[in-house]
């Protein structure tokens, strides 16, 4: 059970990182960062049977799509948490290792790639977006964050 408690943990951090990387993207690089409204509006039209958009932004507003987007990010970070600990064993929550927590930030590339840019009407690993390799590039930076924040919140936990 301590294991789980300190993974969910681990998760919570990993996304804080990742979040406070999408703030420095937005206000000092002047990139915007995904929008979680965007992500709740897909997570609440799924039950009504809609998987794909022709494009996420053109589909209907919904209530609460920020809060919904917002809450399923935190418990994407929660879940892929778990990655380093099937990749390292139990002796991850103890004993951390950056490569570690990068190579889980790697793996967590295909969930956008594979299946949120496609939901959203962006094509496999945003092809279908202006500027594809931007937004891989983006993409990219930003689950490094998140792997270097399960690095760091797992570190904080062991200490």
């Amino acid at each position: 059970m301590m294991i789980v408690f300190k993974t969910v943990i681990t998760g919570i951090g990993a996304t804080l990182v990742m979040d406070l990387w999408s703030w420095c993207q937005k206000h000092v690089l002047k990139v915007p960062p995904l929008n979680y409204a965007l992500v709740g509006r897909w997570i609440l039209s799924l039950p009504g049977g809609t998987f794909y958009h022709h494009t996420i932004a053109s589909s209907p507003r919904m209530p609460g799509e920020l809060f919904a987007g917002c809450v399923f990010h935190y418990l994407t970070g929660i879940l892929f948490a778990f990655i380093p600990l099937l990749l390292n064993g139990p002796v991850w929550l103890s004993e951390p290792s950056f490569s570690a927590g990068l190579l889980a930030g790697l793996l967590t590339l295909f969930a956008p790639f594979i299946i949120l840019q496609p939901a959203f009407g962006f094509g496999i690993a945003a092809s279908r977006t202006p500027h594809p390799w931007r937004a891989r590039l983006l993409s990219l930076f930003t689950h490094m964050a998140y792997g270097f924040g399960l690095y760091v919140a797992a570190l904080a936990i062991a200490g």
